[in-house]
């Protein structure tokens, strides 16, 4: 089976390659040249796969290809909306990271927080995959910190309680939770 994974960024940046790397971090550069988030790095390494410009999205790609769009007249002048312009630019980033790598599955990772306001379409695009090309088909996983407090002697999930929430009331209900205390040590593993 041959995965590739992507990552969404909600913010508005093109890409983060203007970026301060004090605000923002290194950027990581594909083989076919895209500047990407540094997470990329780290999932090549992990996976052992050359990712490429379809491995990252931003909020501002989504937009600018989806301005381009209506520029072009591709949209037949009509009204140009986050649904279904936006969330249809959205799942489109995710069947082609699929078809131009040949990838059976496509792991997806949308960054920020839940509850940002800015992950919004894009939450609102995945859910729309489970009925576009039907639940079998689509996973969610929820990765969360579940904070150790050492003097109490015990884990806090209250706030993965409330990110769990907030995926409900955009109708994202995780088939998976992944979550951990403390940070990993991949080298002991």
């Amino acid at each position: 089976m041959d995965v590739t994974i992507q990552k969404f960024d909600p913010y508005i940046n093109v890409d983060p390659g203007t970026m301060s790397p004090y605000q923002h971090g290194e950027v990581f550069v594909t083989d076919d040249g895209a500047e990407t988030d540094l997470d990329l790095g780290h999932y090549e390494r992990f996976i052992d796969i050359n990712l490429n410009k379809y491995s990252n999205v931003t909020t501002g790609k989504i937009y600018s290809t989806v301005l381009k769009k209506e520029r072009r007249g591709d949209y037949l002048g009509g009204t140009v909306q986050v649904i279904p312009h936006i969330t249809n630019e959205i799942k489109d980033r995710v069947y082609r990271a699929g078809k131009e790598t040949g990838a059976d599955v496509v792991i997806t990772e949308i960054g920020g927080t839940v509850g940002d306001i800015e992950s919004l379409p894009f939450l609102e695009a995945i859910r729309q995959m489970k009925s576009d090309i039907g639940r079998e088909n689509v996973m969610y996983i929820h990765c969360t910190l579940v904070p150790y407090i050492r003097a109490a002697g015990e884990l806090k999930t209250k706030p993965t309680q409330h990110s769990v929430k907030k995926n409900f009331a955009v109708l994202v209900f995780s088939q998976m939770s992944l979550w951990s205390e403390r940070k990993c040590h991949w080298h002991k593993i």
